[in-house]
């Protein structure tokens, strides 16, 4: 499958919002404007790509049973430590992150709260790098697999927080006030989504 393949079958056939229903923690809580969208988006890309590139080879050159180091040595490897190990990396790309944000885009930092150190805990950035050995990519094929589900997770945002913007001056019944009528909004999206399932072969 070739790379352009990819990461469009990651970007929209199978967005990790609308289609995989992940990480929908932030999509409500981060989409209420474009600007804190675009932040959570870039910030959660950034981890997304760089967690792939650590936990890839840390996968294959250490917890493999059949690649690992330890292969000779232990008949299952270490793969019972991926998710620990996996969680580890996340959290330490988190940590980056957020001394980035603190000191250089204070405001960003400030207006992403909790979210920020919920990116620890998104299950699409742990998915993506159990998706990429499960699936069975190569490097450079894991990079652009994380790169398409990242950028598909900032696209879902930046989608809910137009229409949440539109949603303000619209005559919502008083009952779909709030979460629920995001909700409904999100089910209408992933509907209009699945028309991309076929897009690629």
């Amino acid at each position: 499958m070739n790379l352009f393949k990819i990461f469009i079958s990651a970007f929209l056939i199978d967005n990790v919002v609308l289609m995989r229903f992940l990480a929908l923690c932030p999509f409500i809580g981060m989409s209420t404007d474009e600007d804190k969208s675009i932040g959570m988006g870039l910030a959660v890309t950034f981890v997304t790509v760089l967690a792939t590139a650590v936990t890839w080879p840390i996968y294959y050159f250490v917890l493999s049973k059949e690649t690992g180091i330890f292969k000779d040595v232990l008949s299952g490897g270490l793969e019972f430590l991926q998710i620990l190990v996996f969680i580890l990396v996340i959290a330490s790309l988190v940590q980056l992150v957020e001394f980035y944000l603190k000191k250089m885009i204070p405001g960003l930092y400030g207006s992403m709260g909790i979210y920020l150190a919920l990116i620890t805990t998104n299950c699409a950035i742990l998915a993506v790098t159990f998706d990429v050995w499960l699936k069975k990519y190569n490097y450079a094929e894991s990079l652009v697999y994380a790169a398409g589900v990242a950028l598909g997770f900032l696209l879902s945002l930046l989608l809910m927080a137009g229409i949440r913007r539109r949603l303000k001056t619209s005559p919502v019944p008083p009952f779909l006030k709030g979460t629920p009528i995001l909700f409904v909004t999100a089910a209408l999206l992933s509907m209009a989504f699945m028309g991309f399932g076929g897009l690629v072969k």
